[in-house]
Protein backbone atom coordinates (compact mmCIF):
# COMPACT_ATOMS: atom_id res chain seq x y z
CA UNK A 1 0.00 0.00 0.00
CA UNK A 2 1.29 3.40 -0.77
CA UNK A 3 -1.16 6.18 0.61
CA UNK A 4 -2.20 6.43 4.29
CA UNK A 5 -5.17 7.58 5.48
CA UNK A 6 -3.34 10.36 7.49
CA UNK A 7 -2.02 12.01 4.49
CA UNK A 8 -5.24 11.78 2.47
CA UNK A 9 -6.89 15.27 3.30
CA UNK A 10 -7.56 18.49 1.72
CA UNK A 11 -8.96 19.69 -1.60
CA UNK A 12 -8.75 17.07 -4.35
CA UNK A 13 -8.56 18.46 -7.59
CA UNK A 14 -10.48 16.47 -10.08
CA UNK A 15 -8.31 17.26 -13.64
CA UNK A 16 -9.77 18.12 -17.35
CA UNK A 17 -9.01 15.86 -19.89
CA UNK A 18 -5.87 18.35 -21.24
CA UNK A 19 -6.80 17.69 -24.90
CA UNK A 20 -4.97 18.95 -27.90
CA UNK A 21 -6.56 21.43 -30.37
CA UNK A 22 -7.51 18.61 -32.76
CA UNK A 23 -9.27 16.40 -30.52
CA UNK A 24 -12.62 16.85 -31.18
CA UNK A 25 -11.91 15.51 -34.43
CA UNK A 26 -13.47 11.81 -34.36
CA UNK A 27 -10.30 10.62 -36.12
CA UNK A 28 -7.69 12.18 -33.98
CA UNK A 29 -5.64 9.39 -32.12
CA UNK A 30 -2.95 11.27 -29.92
CA UNK A 31 -4.65 13.63 -28.28
CA UNK A 32 -3.15 14.42 -24.34
CA UNK A 33 -1.81 18.24 -24.68
CA UNK A 34 1.49 16.83 -22.45
CA UNK A 35 2.02 20.88 -22.82
CA UNK A 36 -0.41 21.71 -20.64
CA UNK A 37 -1.59 18.97 -18.35
CA UNK A 38 2.21 19.58 -17.50
CA UNK A 39 1.70 23.01 -16.58
CA UNK A 40 -1.63 22.47 -15.23
CA UNK A 41 -0.47 19.83 -12.76
CA UNK A 42 2.45 22.21 -11.46
CA UNK A 43 0.22 25.36 -11.54
CA UNK A 44 -2.05 23.49 -9.27
CA UNK A 45 0.52 21.64 -6.89
CA UNK A 46 2.26 25.17 -6.67
CA UNK A 47 -0.98 27.05 -5.29
CA UNK A 48 -1.55 24.69 -2.73
CA UNK A 49 -4.12 21.63 -3.78
CA UNK A 50 -3.47 18.57 -1.91
CA UNK A 51 -4.37 15.39 -3.90
CA UNK A 52 -4.58 15.22 -7.82
CA UNK A 53 -6.99 12.55 -9.65
CA UNK A 54 -6.67 11.85 -13.17
CA UNK A 55 -9.55 10.60 -15.72
CA UNK A 56 -12.54 10.59 -13.86
CA UNK A 57 -15.90 11.26 -15.90
CA UNK A 58 -14.92 15.30 -15.92
CA UNK A 59 -11.05 13.70 -17.33
CA UNK A 60 -12.89 11.51 -19.72
CA UNK A 61 -11.10 8.54 -18.40
CA UNK A 62 -14.06 6.56 -20.15
CA UNK A 63 -13.05 8.53 -23.58
CA UNK A 64 -9.42 7.70 -24.22
CA UNK A 65 -7.66 5.25 -26.47
CA UNK A 66 -4.87 3.11 -24.90
CA UNK A 67 -2.22 5.24 -25.55
CA UNK A 68 -3.77 8.23 -24.75
CA UNK A 69 -4.37 6.96 -21.64
CA UNK A 70 -0.78 5.59 -20.57
CA UNK A 71 0.65 9.49 -21.93
CA UNK A 72 -1.67 10.99 -19.59
CA UNK A 73 -0.95 8.31 -16.63
CA UNK A 74 2.99 8.41 -17.48
CA UNK A 75 3.36 12.15 -17.79
CA UNK A 76 0.55 12.76 -14.71
CA UNK A 77 3.04 10.69 -12.53
CA UNK A 78 6.15 12.35 -13.45
CA UNK A 79 5.06 15.74 -12.95
CA UNK A 80 3.70 15.72 -9.75
CA UNK A 81 6.91 13.85 -8.68
CA UNK A 82 5.73 12.34 -5.07
CA UNK A 83 5.48 16.05 -4.08
CA UNK A 84 1.35 15.02 -3.35
CA UNK A 85 -0.95 12.46 -3.41
CA UNK A 86 -1.91 11.18 -7.19
CA UNK A 87 -4.54 8.40 -7.90
CA UNK A 88 -4.59 7.84 -11.28
CA UNK A 89 -8.09 7.09 -13.34
CA UNK A 90 -8.68 3.31 -14.37
CA UNK A 91 -12.41 2.93 -14.39
CA UNK A 92 -13.69 0.75 -17.39
CA UNK A 93 -16.52 -0.76 -18.47
CA UNK A 94 -15.22 -4.08 -18.38
CA UNK A 95 -12.78 -5.44 -15.06
CA UNK A 96 -10.23 -6.61 -16.95
CA UNK A 97 -9.57 -3.00 -18.95
CA UNK A 98 -9.10 -2.12 -15.11
CA UNK A 99 -6.91 -4.64 -14.73
CA UNK A 100 -4.67 -3.96 -17.27
CA UNK A 101 -4.69 -0.01 -16.54
CA UNK A 102 -3.69 -0.98 -13.10
CA UNK A 103 -0.98 -2.89 -14.36
CA UNK A 104 0.32 -0.42 -16.40
CA UNK A 105 -0.15 2.25 -13.46
CA UNK A 106 2.39 0.17 -11.38
CA UNK A 107 4.46 -0.82 -13.94
CA UNK A 108 5.49 3.08 -14.01
CA UNK A 109 5.64 3.11 -10.86
CA UNK A 110 2.57 4.84 -9.96
CA UNK A 111 0.87 4.88 -6.44
CA UNK A 112 -2.91 5.20 -6.53
CA UNK A 113 -5.56 4.68 -8.49
CA UNK A 114 -9.27 6.14 -8.83
CA UNK A 115 -11.78 3.24 -9.45
CA UNK A 116 -14.85 3.03 -10.30
CA UNK A 117 -17.39 -0.04 -10.96
CA UNK A 118 -17.53 -1.37 -14.55
CA UNK A 119 -20.73 0.73 -16.08
CA UNK A 120 -22.26 -0.84 -19.08
CA UNK A 121 -24.60 -3.19 -17.04
CA UNK A 122 -25.49 -1.80 -12.96
CA UNK A 123 -23.88 -4.71 -10.64
CA UNK A 124 -25.56 -6.16 -7.43
CA UNK A 125 -24.44 -5.40 -4.67
CA UNK A 126 -22.51 -8.60 -3.83
CA UNK A 127 -21.19 -7.88 -7.31
CA UNK A 128 -19.91 -4.92 -6.44
CA UNK A 129 -18.04 -5.96 -3.10
CA UNK A 130 -16.61 -8.78 -5.04
CA UNK A 131 -14.88 -6.62 -7.81
CA UNK A 132 -13.88 -3.90 -5.33
CA UNK A 133 -12.56 -6.53 -3.13
CA UNK A 134 -10.98 -8.40 -5.73
CA UNK A 135 -9.18 -5.45 -7.64
CA UNK A 136 -7.54 -4.62 -4.01
CA UNK A 137 -6.54 -8.34 -3.63
CA UNK A 138 -4.97 -8.12 -7.29
CA UNK A 139 -3.07 -4.90 -6.43
CA UNK A 140 -1.73 -5.10 -2.71
CA UNK A 141 0.84 -2.02 -3.45
CA UNK A 142 -1.50 0.46 -4.88
CA UNK A 143 -3.51 2.17 -2.94
CA UNK A 144 -7.30 2.56 -4.15
CA UNK A 145 -9.70 5.77 -4.23
CA UNK A 146 -13.28 4.49 -4.47
CA UNK A 147 -15.12 6.55 -7.26
CA UNK A 148 -18.54 6.26 -6.01
CA UNK A 149 -20.72 8.31 -8.74
CA UNK A 150 -24.28 6.08 -8.94
CA UNK A 151 -25.19 8.79 -11.90
CA UNK A 152 -22.64 6.80 -14.30
CA UNK A 153 -22.02 3.39 -12.74
CA UNK A 154 -25.90 3.24 -11.77
CA UNK A 155 -25.18 1.70 -8.77
CA UNK A 156 -26.13 3.63 -4.89
CA UNK A 157 -23.52 1.44 -2.83
CA UNK A 158 -25.18 1.28 0.43
CA UNK A 159 -23.50 1.67 3.66
CA UNK A 160 -23.34 -2.27 4.72
CA UNK A 161 -20.94 -2.77 2.01
CA UNK A 162 -18.04 -0.45 3.44
CA UNK A 163 -17.57 -3.30 6.05
CA UNK A 164 -16.42 -5.47 3.65
CA UNK A 165 -13.90 -2.43 1.93
CA UNK A 166 -12.26 -1.90 5.30
CA UNK A 167 -11.31 -5.24 5.32
CA UNK A 168 -8.49 -4.36 2.39
CA UNK A 169 -6.02 -2.01 3.71
CA UNK A 170 -4.87 -0.86 0.65
CA UNK A 171 -9.12 0.69 -0.38
CA UNK A 172 -7.67 4.05 1.50
CA UNK A 173 -10.07 6.95 0.02
CA UNK A 174 -13.48 7.43 -1.61
CA UNK A 175 -14.70 10.11 -3.99
CA UNK A 176 -18.38 10.97 -3.19
CA UNK A 177 -21.15 13.20 -2.95
CA UNK A 178 -24.52 10.98 -3.12
CA UNK A 179 -25.15 10.87 0.82
CA UNK A 180 -27.31 12.58 3.13
CA UNK A 181 -26.47 13.38 6.52
CA UNK A 182 -27.53 10.06 8.27
CA UNK A 183 -26.14 8.02 5.72
CA UNK A 184 -22.56 9.91 6.17
CA UNK A 185 -22.52 9.57 10.04
CA UNK A 186 -23.36 5.97 9.60
CA UNK A 187 -20.80 5.15 7.29
CA UNK A 188 -17.99 7.30 8.89
CA UNK A 189 -18.79 4.67 11.82
CA UNK A 190 -17.36 2.09 9.66
CA UNK A 191 -14.29 3.93 7.88
CA UNK A 192 -13.42 6.43 10.43
CA UNK A 193 -9.77 6.51 9.93
CA UNK A 194 -9.53 3.68 7.25
CA UNK A 195 -10.81 5.49 4.06
CA UNK A 196 -10.42 9.27 3.53
CA UNK A 197 -13.82 10.82 2.29
CA UNK A 198 -14.01 12.99 -0.27
CA UNK A 199 -17.00 15.20 -0.54
CA UNK A 200 -18.17 17.32 -3.11
CA UNK A 201 -16.83 21.44 -1.66
CA UNK A 202 -20.20 22.36 -1.54
CA UNK A 203 -20.44 19.59 1.01
CA UNK A 204 -17.97 21.09 3.28
CA UNK A 205 -20.38 21.93 5.58
CA UNK A 206 -22.09 20.14 7.31
CA UNK A 207 -19.69 17.08 6.33
CA UNK A 208 -16.17 18.33 7.39
CA UNK A 209 -17.67 18.37 11.03
CA UNK A 210 -18.93 14.97 10.48
CA UNK A 211 -16.11 13.59 9.53
CA UNK A 212 -15.01 14.34 5.85
CA UNK A 213 -11.37 14.67 4.96
CA UNK A 214 -11.72 17.28 2.29
CA UNK A 215 -13.61 17.44 -0.87
CA UNK A 216 -13.38 17.06 -4.75
CA UNK A 217 -13.31 19.73 -7.44
CA UNK A 218 -13.50 20.01 -10.82
CA UNK A 219 -14.24 23.85 -10.64
CA UNK A 220 -10.55 24.61 -8.75
CA UNK A 221 -8.90 24.08 -12.46
CA UNK A 222 -10.36 28.05 -12.84
CA UNK A 223 -8.65 28.72 -10.28
CA UNK A 224 -8.28 27.33 -6.68
CA UNK A 225 -8.37 29.74 -4.06
CA UNK A 226 -12.28 29.80 -3.51
CA UNK A 227 -12.29 26.10 -2.60
CA UNK A 228 -9.27 26.02 -0.96
CA UNK A 229 -10.67 28.72 1.17
CA UNK A 230 -13.10 26.87 1.94
CA UNK A 231 -11.36 23.72 3.50
CA UNK A 232 -8.94 25.97 5.58
CA UNK A 233 -12.20 27.87 7.06
CA UNK A 234 -13.42 24.10 7.93
CA UNK A 235 -10.39 23.32 9.50
CA UNK A 236 -10.46 26.18 11.61
CA UNK A 237 -13.56 25.12 12.71
CA UNK A 238 -15.13 28.59 10.77
CA UNK A 239 -18.28 27.26 9.56
CA UNK A 240 -19.61 31.19 8.77
CA UNK A 241 -16.72 31.43 6.48
CA UNK A 242 -17.52 27.86 4.40
CA UNK A 243 -21.12 28.40 4.20
CA UNK A 244 -20.81 32.13 2.64
CA UNK A 245 -18.28 30.39 -0.21
CA UNK A 246 -20.26 27.58 -0.10
CA UNK A 247 -23.59 29.92 -1.12
CA UNK A 248 -20.59 31.67 -3.15
CA UNK A 249 -19.63 28.52 -5.39
CA UNK A 250 -23.20 27.28 -5.74
CA UNK A 251 -25.20 30.20 -6.80
CA UNK A 252 -22.50 31.35 -9.22
CA UNK A 253 -22.83 28.28 -11.59
CA UNK A 254 -20.32 26.32 -9.40
CA UNK A 255 -21.88 22.40 -9.41
CA UNK A 256 -23.64 22.24 -6.25
CA UNK A 257 -23.03 18.64 -5.85
CA UNK A 258 -25.77 18.23 -8.88
CA UNK A 259 -24.77 17.38 -12.50
CA UNK A 260 -23.16 20.36 -14.84
CA UNK A 261 -25.66 22.13 -17.45
CA UNK A 262 -23.64 20.71 -20.33
CA UNK A 263 -23.39 23.62 -22.09
CA UNK A 264 -21.07 24.57 -19.22
CA UNK A 265 -19.58 21.38 -18.99
CA UNK A 266 -18.43 20.41 -22.63
CA UNK A 267 -16.12 21.42 -24.43
CA UNK A 268 -17.13 20.36 -28.11
CA UNK A 269 -16.60 24.12 -30.32
CA UNK A 270 -17.57 25.82 -27.45
CA UNK A 271 -15.89 27.24 -24.72
CA UNK A 272 -15.64 25.99 -20.98
CA UNK A 273 -15.40 28.29 -18.19
CA UNK A 274 -12.11 26.69 -17.40
CA UNK A 275 -11.12 27.47 -20.74
CA UNK A 276 -12.23 31.13 -20.73
CA UNK A 277 -11.22 31.52 -16.85
CA UNK A 278 -7.85 31.20 -18.32
CA UNK A 279 -6.11 29.51 -15.55
CA UNK A 280 -5.25 26.58 -16.92
CA UNK A 281 -5.42 25.24 -21.06
CA UNK A 282 -8.21 22.31 -20.50
CA UNK A 283 -8.40 21.85 -24.53
CA UNK A 284 -11.96 20.95 -26.27
CA UNK A 285 -13.60 17.50 -25.29
CA UNK A 286 -13.43 14.95 -27.23
CA UNK A 287 -16.26 13.08 -29.50
CA UNK A 288 -19.36 12.65 -29.02
CA UNK A 289 -19.53 16.17 -28.50
CA UNK A 290 -20.13 17.66 -31.81
CA UNK A 291 -22.36 20.06 -31.51
CA UNK A 292 -22.02 23.52 -31.96
CA UNK A 293 -22.93 24.84 -28.54
CA UNK A 294 -24.66 27.94 -28.15
CA UNK A 295 -23.24 28.09 -23.94
CA UNK A 296 -20.24 30.37 -24.56
CA UNK A 297 -22.62 33.96 -22.79
CA UNK A 298 -23.30 31.60 -19.99
CA UNK A 299 -20.08 29.74 -19.21
CA UNK A 300 -18.14 33.56 -19.76
CA UNK A 301 -20.30 34.80 -16.86
CA UNK A 302 -19.79 31.67 -14.69
CA UNK A 303 -16.02 32.18 -15.50
CA UNK A 304 -16.45 35.88 -14.74
CA UNK A 305 -18.25 35.19 -11.43
CA UNK A 306 -15.32 32.31 -9.97
CA UNK A 307 -12.33 34.76 -10.91
CA UNK A 308 -13.78 37.09 -8.58
CA UNK A 309 -14.00 34.97 -5.70
CA UNK A 310 -10.20 33.73 -6.76
CA UNK A 311 -9.38 37.65 -5.98
CA UNK A 312 -11.26 37.66 -2.82
CA UNK A 313 -10.08 34.51 -1.45
CA UNK A 314 -6.54 33.98 -2.94
CA UNK A 315 -4.57 36.64 0.20
CA UNK A 316 -6.59 34.61 2.78
CA UNK A 317 -5.85 31.55 1.39
CA UNK A 318 -2.02 32.41 1.04
CA UNK A 319 -1.73 33.57 4.11
CA UNK A 320 -3.29 30.38 5.82
CA UNK A 321 -0.44 28.50 4.15
CA UNK A 322 2.16 30.88 5.58
CA UNK A 323 1.29 30.23 8.72
CA UNK A 324 0.43 26.88 8.96
CA UNK A 325 2.05 24.64 6.06
CA UNK A 326 5.87 23.29 6.25
CA UNK A 327 7.56 23.81 2.82
CA UNK A 328 6.64 20.99 0.19
CA UNK A 329 8.36 18.61 0.22
CA UNK A 330 8.84 15.16 -2.38
CA UNK A 331 7.30 12.18 -0.13
CA UNK A 332 9.89 9.04 0.67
Amino acid sequence: MSYTFDELKGVDAMMPPFTTPDSADIRAKDTVDVGNLTDGINRLIGDGVQVISTMSGSGEGWNMLWEEFKTQARVALEVVNKRIPLFIGVTAANPRETVAKMEYVREIGGEGVLLGLPYYHALSIPNVIQFYGQIADLFPDLSISLYHNPVEFKVHIPVSAYAEFVKHPNIVAQKDSHRNPLEFLRLQDIIKGKIAHFVNAPQLYPYYDMGASGCWSFDIFMGPWPVLRAYQASVDGDNETVKTIIKEISGRGGSGGARRDPLLQEGGSGRTPQEIAGYIKPGPARPPHFEQHVGDERAAKFAEAWLKLCDKYRADVEAWRAAHEAPSAVRS
